[in-house]
């Protein structure tokens, strides 16, 4: 009997880490280029009180076995890299990705951060970089002359001069994985290669499977509000039939401790 009670408290334990889940999905609702979650679970091991196809006489075999399960746990969680919403803002430092690929962000150590948050600003040196000034890769600087920007869906960044005038200053290239529910979120809109994710495949946008570069627009996050309170709901209501089962178990041993 006190095995159904700790069966029910890893399905509490488990519906708690989904509803942590959904949560993290309607927190970032409005985040720019966000991939909702999915927690995946899987059921604990089974404690075997006779196999399936054990004999049970000199001439028969049990046709089915029993055993008995010990309950769920969260194994994983999978970000889903649907394509979200493209957004128009008319701002020329706004880019997303239509189709499969990251921008390439240069971290404080040095290393390379991934991310599908356009949101581009200049900084003092006229350097492309995000909201909290990580320098696109490879790195662009505008001239101080410079009258407009224009980006090309392959990429190409070519500048209008005051004046008058054209100036192509580079390419922004774009990286895609075999696997990017394999990648490690660091926040900020950042995430890392792993060994998962596979290594990362720099090219030009619009080649070889890349998306193409949209300029004036942001992808905002694939997360779908109705989708999630429904799953909200659920959650909530196997929550509550777990707590059920242990308030049944519970009253189960009582009525033996009462009447034995």
């Amino acid at each position: 009997m006190d095995a159904s009670m700790w069966i029910a408290k890893t399905g509490l334990d488990a519906q708690q880490k989904r509803m942590s889940v959904i949560s993290n999905n309607l927190a970032n609702v409005n985040t720019n280029g966000f991939k909702r979650d999915r927690a995946l679970f899987e059921d604990l091991l089974y404690h075997n009180v006779r196999q399936a196809g054990g004999q049970v006489s000199a001439q028969e075999q049990a046709p089915t076995g029993m055993m008995l399960g010990t309950g769920t746990r969260v194994v994983a969680t999978e970000k889903l890299h649907a394509q979200g919403n493209l957004i128009s803002t008319q701002n020329a430092l706004d880019l997303a990705v239509s189709g499969e690929g990251f921008f390439q962000i240069l971290q404080p150590d040095g290393t390379i951060a991934y991310t599908r948050d356009g949101s581009f600003k200049l900084s003092a040196q006229g350097q492309i970089v995000t909201a909290n000034g990580g320098l696109l890769q490879p790195a662009l600087v505008i001239p101080p002359n410079s009258e407009s920007i224009t980006v090309g869906a392959d990429g190409t960044v070519t500048v209008a001069l005051y004046g008058g005038g054209q100036q192509q200053l580079g390419q922004i290239q774009t990286a895609r994985f075999l696997n990017p529910s394999g990648l490690q979120p660091l926040g900020q809109n950042l995430s890392k290669p792993t060994v998962a994710s596979g290594v990362p495949q720099v090219g030009v946008p619009g080649q070889n499977g890349a998306g193409k570069l949209v300029q004036g627009a942001l992808e905002a996050s694939n997360v779908n509000v109705v989708e999630e309170m429904v799953n909200m709901i659920e959650t909530q209501r196997a929550y509550e039939v777990n707590s059920k089962a242990i308030s049944a178990a519970d009253g189960m041993l009582r009525f033996l401790n009462n009447n034995l």
